[in-house]
């Protein structure tokens, strides 16, 4: 009983990082299956890849606005839906 209680705590613990790594990925409009995928196959590589993906479209004031026009469109758009 004690090896199966160690596999299920292992397995939680190995699941950490590409469930971290995947909510990361959809809470900046990313794919999350995706992402939890890469997660298992390149754990570590594939936070730090998200990591610089992330920084990088917050970082640059260019990328920000883009995604800030996008939302206000998409807004827009959705009001627009509502009303007719």
């Amino acid at each position: 009983m004690f090896f199966i209680d160690m596999l299920l705590v292992m397995a939680v613990a190995i699941s950490f990082i590409p469930i971290m790594t995947g909510y990361c990925a959809y809470s900046h409009g990313r794919s999350f299956w995706l992402w939890f995928a890469l997660g298992w196959l390149l754990p570590i590589v594939s936070f730090l890849l998200l990591l610089a993906l992330v920084a990088r479209d917050q970082l640059d004031p260019g990328r920000r606005l883009l995604n800030e026009a996008r939302l206000i469109l998409r807004d827009a758009e959705d009001k627009r839906v509502i009303k007719e």
